[in-house]
């Protein structure tokens, strides 16, 4: 199985690259940091796999976009998420991109491994956090925003612009788009004057 690493950290990519080197039937073929690198290396390399990485801040799309893309570009790549984030709505985010299979990095070596093998053969492969986080998703609605989901909901009612949002935060607009589908889905709307509504009626922001 040939493998794409997408992760913006070198020093996790050479983990990776190791331990899947060192497990019979994978090849690693290339590696980035960076999202639009990803989906570009992606359709070029054309790797049975893309072992892809939630949080992307050195690019401008961050894991959950990236696989929404390459989904589209390439359906027959499947991408299987690694990363050190597991709440319950990163698991729904990344599997409605698209993403067949879901991992966290402090999970053994074998459940990577079963998870990429796995999505190669067509199913959908879950470490079993990931599977508690997404029948939690499920079956819970709602839930309560983050300090960081209503830090980007305040300065959207304050009428700042994803670009300027992210700049107030230091974050990349592709981290507050993130935030804003999880802050919608929390909050029950679908636009922003929605989210907003929602938000003052819940007492989370404050108009003037």
């Amino acid at each position: 199985m040939r493998v794409l690493l997408v992760d913006d950290h070198v020093v996790v990519r050479a983990g990776l690259r190791a331990l899947l080197e060192g497990e019979p039937g994978f090849e690693v073929v290339g590696e980035t940091g960076d999202g639009e690198e990803a989906i570009r290396l992606a359709l070029e390399l054309q790797p049975e796999l893309v072992l892809m990485d939630l949080r992307l801040e050195k690019g401008a799309i961050d894991g959950i976009e990236a696989t929404r893309r390459l989904a589209g570009a390439a359906p027959g790549i499947r991408v299987v998420v690694l990363t050190s984030h597991g709440t319950r709505t990163d698991v729904a985010l990344a599997l409605a991109a698209g993403a067949r299979g879901y991992v966290l990095k402090a999970g053994q070596p074998e459940e990577l491994f079963r998870a990429l093998r796995t999505a190669d053969a067509g199913g959908t492969g879950l470490a079993q956090e990931a599977v508690g986080l997404l029948v939690e998703e499920v079956t819970t609605p709602g839930g309560a925003l983050s300090d960081r989901e209503v830090e980007v909901i305040r300065l959207l009612a304050d009428g700042l612009s994803n670009r300027e949002i992210a700049a107030t935060l230091y974050l990349s607009e592709a981290t507050v788009k993130t935030h804003l589908v999880r802050t919608y889905r929390k909050l029950g709307a679908t636009n922003r004057a929605g989210a907003i509504t929602e938000a003052l009626r819940r007492g989370l922001v404050h108009l003037g």
